[in-house]
């Protein structure tokens, strides 16, 4: 007879090296933000990577990117062999007065992501409405499932 693993839901407290340095970082990119009073990963140069779900359907393949805030003329979408990748900037916008707290993200953002087999490249299509990007990958006729009919024996 087996027992069952009882588990705590509370997650164990961190202690040591790691887990001090990490805590360093953060202190350390939270107080360059604020002296450069941008965003850590744009004062690098880095690109940031947008929050995206990928569904699939019998027929297409539906990427969904949450972009609040980019314009269309700031965008960029291409398939390069197996690879679909979007980019693209958002641009801040001039305040007046003091910048006393930033969460929202500005700058250089870039996704990609592997195409599986059987996409028709040449009829993607891509939609962009209320900070949402929806690009529609649609599956070649080969790629789409068939019903399949049993016959009696």
């Amino acid at each position: 007879m087996t027992l069952p693993v009882l588990r705590s839901q509370a997650t164990p407290a961190m202690y040591g090296p790691l887990h001090d340095f990490a805590r360093l970082h953060q202190r350390m990119s939270d107080l360059l933000s604020t002296v450069l009073d941008t965003d850590p990963r744009s004062a690098t140069g880095s690109a940031w990577t947008p929050f995206a779900d990928v569904t699939e359907a019998d027929d297409a393949y539906l990427l969904e990117i949450d972009l609040p805030g980019v314009n269309r003329k700031d965008l960029h979408l291409e398939v390069a062999g197996d690879q679909l990748r979007v980019s693209g900037d958002i641009v801040e916008k001039e305040k007046v007065g003091w910048l006393r707290h930033r969460t929202r993200t500005v700058g250089r953002f870039q996704y990609q992501t592997l195409l599986p087999g059987g996409v028709d490249v040449e009829h993607v299509t891509a939609d962009l409405a209320d900070g949402l990007l929806t690009v529609r990958l649609p599956k070649t006729e080969a790629a789409k499932p068939r019903r399949i009919t049993v016959n009696a024996g």
